[in-house]
């Protein structure tokens, strides 16, 4: 089943059921109000849920209508954990090489985690507003999935039950920030901006054999200024699988439900063929090869988006379609 929430009825919106086709949605107030009161009490509302989806997908049903992304908040529009990893170890590689890093060892047995603001996301088709350009605006073209209630000390094979959710993510990142930030060895806050999210949350089981348990086996396409940036598999060349990272973030705490895991830029070795999912690599890769990077990070006006479509070509989660605006002070 797919879900969204849209943005009336309160902070947290109005949680409804979408068709696969993503045309049509109605409202299920009689089984929950949010999506984080149905992942409060999964187990026994997702049957509902589901059974609202298949009455919808059959035909013409009471209540529906037709679902417009642009009225979405994020699914979760503010969640209680908001934890990202960074899983593709070349996208590491390039970003860290960029900056003069090395790649620590211990990178390629333990993942790379930071945990991300989650009190104000933004819906899927909200502008990216930042105070000023010369920040270095990227996108980070991401896949996340959201859980129910996980216990602390969880093996992956245990964390991969606790999957309810999965979601697309532009991770925003502020790049000029980032060294400066960094350099004072307390991680990542004001280079952190809001995240954005798809349109719709999909069960695992509507990806069919894309989803094996663990990754989402399907190019991620992403779009800047109206361009194609690339589309790289995400479920390529993936160091940490969502299980795996669900059991690293939980080793030393429960995960409550509505707790969003996400998988860090989506990047393939083969980025020569299949492209990139941010700026950044796009730069380093220029800096690399000919001594300089000429691709300028996001202004003011521009537009990103972000998609990823089944083995027909059909939007499985709708797309993040967002432009890039100053923050407007006030007077």
């Amino acid at each position: 089943m797919k879900l969204a929430s849209l943005k009336r009825g309160g902070r947290d919106g109005t949680l409804v059921v979408v068709s696969r086709d993503l045309a049509r949605a109605v409202a299920v107030p009689h089984i929950a109000s949010t999506l984080q009161d149905a992942l409060d009490d999964w187990a026994a509302v997702a049957p509902n849920l589901a059974h609202a989806s298949t009455q919808l997908n059959a035909g013409p049903v009471p209540g529906e209508f037709a679902f417009v992304p642009t009225e979405a908040a994020s699914p979760l529009p503010r969640a209680y954990q908001w934890a990202d990893g960074s899983a593709y170890l070349v996208h590491v590689e390039l970003v860290r090489k960029a900056r003069g890093a090395e790649v620590p060892a211990s990178f390629y047995d333990d993942p790379l985690v930071y945990q991300g603001g989650s009190d104000d996301f933004l819906g899927p088709c909200d502008d990216i507003i930042v105070p000023r350009e010369d920040m270095g605006i990227d996108l980070e073209a991401e896949v996340a999935v959201v859980t129910d209630d996980v216990p602390m000390g969880v093996s992956p094979a245990e964390a991969a039950k606790h999957i309810k959710l999965v979601m697309l993510v532009n991770d925003v990142s502020l790049r000029n920030l980032i060294p400066g930030e960094l350099a004072k060895g307390f991680g990542f806050f004001t280079s952190k901006p809001a995240t954005a999210f798809s349109p719709v949350a999909v069960t695992p089981d509507e990806l069919g054999p894309a989803w094996d348990g663990g990754k989402v086996n399907l190019p991620l396409v992403s779009h800047v200024r109206g361009q194609k940036l690339g589309a790289p598999n995400a479920g390529k060349d993936l160091a940490f699988d969502f299980p795996r990272l669900i059991s690293h973030f939980a080793q030393t705490r429960n995960l409550r439900a509505g707790a969003i895991i996400g998988s860090g830029t989506v990047a393939n070795r083969n980025h020569a063929e299949v492209g990139s999912s941010c700026l950044a690599e796009v730069r380093t890769l220029e800096q690399i090869h000919h001594g300089a990077p000429k691709t300028p990070f996001l202004k003011f006006g521009d537009t990103v988006r972000i998609e990823m479509y089944d083995a027909v070509g059909a939007s499985i989660f709708g797309a993040i379609a967002q432009r890039v605006a100053p923050l407007k002070r006030p007077a």
